[in-house]
């Protein structure tokens, strides 16, 4: 990458991550002006919402999913192959998207072979790699976005630990329903946006390039402002233009999310 800065856009609210080369600690991020909601006059505006965690896991409708997900960091860039034992690979898997390590949940797997989600375009990509290639670990962490409900629920071992209200979508801009997971957590790029970032391989189908950056990559990140964190309340609200939007409160308690978690957004 050398000194060449490469941008990753979180749709909206948006962020733009400026990464520069080697380490995170020595890049930069720019901070792209987000969209909200149109608000009220001030004197209009309902006070921002405190967040509590629901605590009935059967209320909700999402199935629990397996107790753990193995996961590949591919040992720098690696070849990506079709099939197992394909006489030659049809890519190059990257040892690394914006700086970060490739740490890749694992779909299936063949003697010798991984089947792996890729964070790059288009959304759902998989490819196969060699077990040599990487180093294998695990998450016992899954996250699900209901967008009938406007949730996000967390599993821990299969078993449901987090509800959430969320603000998702709103119906110009809504976030892509698949099978995604969380590259990484990003510091927050300023004010509005919570704690930090965690980063999808989701990518907004009806933006293509957010902001001159490239890209329009899904974000799980705090409310943007204090009204729109009253939209989303204790029953979540469709209005962004795809991110997921929490409380700070809730956010900041996916902290221990590691990267290659899955996170299914279903409807």
């Amino acid at each position: 990458m050398g000194l060449t800065r490469r941008r990753i856009a979180v749709a909206v609210g948006a962020v733009a991550l400026a990464v520069g080369a080697g380490a995170l600690a020595f890049g930069t991020f720019s901070l792209v002006t987000s969209q909200p909601s149109a608000a009220p006059p001030p004197a209009h505006r309902a006070p921002p919402t405190t967040t509590t965690t629901a605590p009935a896991p059967a209320a909700s409708v999402v199935s629990a999913p397996a107790a753990s997900t193995l996961v590949a960091t591919t040992n720098g860039s690696i070849p990506g192959y079709a099939a197992p034992d394909a006489p030659a690979p049809s890519m190059t898997v990257p040892g690394t998207w914006y700086g970060y390590p490739s740490v890749l949940p694992v779909i299936s797997t063949e003697p010798g072979w991984l089947y792996v989600r890729l964070a790059q375009r288009p959304n759902g990509s998989t490819i196969w790699v060699r077990q040599s290639d990487v180093t294998l670990s695990s998450t016992p962490y899954y996250i699900v976005v209901d967008l009938t409900t406007m949730h996000l629920y967390v599993f821990d071992s299969g078993t449901q630990v987090f509800d959430f209200p969320a603000g998702v979508g709103a119906p110009n801009d809504p976030t892509p329903t698949g099978h995604y997971f969380m590259p990484m957590q990003y510091p927050s790029p300023g004010p509005g946006y919570g704690p930090f970032v965690l980063v999808t391989s989701d990518h907004s189908d009806s933006i293509t390039d957010w902001e001159n950056s490239g890209d329009a990559i899904i974000g799980i990140h705090g409310p943007i402002d204090s009204y729109d964190d009253s939209l989303i309340g204790t029953t979540g609200a469709a209005i962004s233009h795809g991110c997921i939007r929490l409380h700070d409160a809730d956010l900041a308690q996916l902290s221990v999310i590691p990267a290659g978690t899955p996170i299914d957004v279903i409807s």
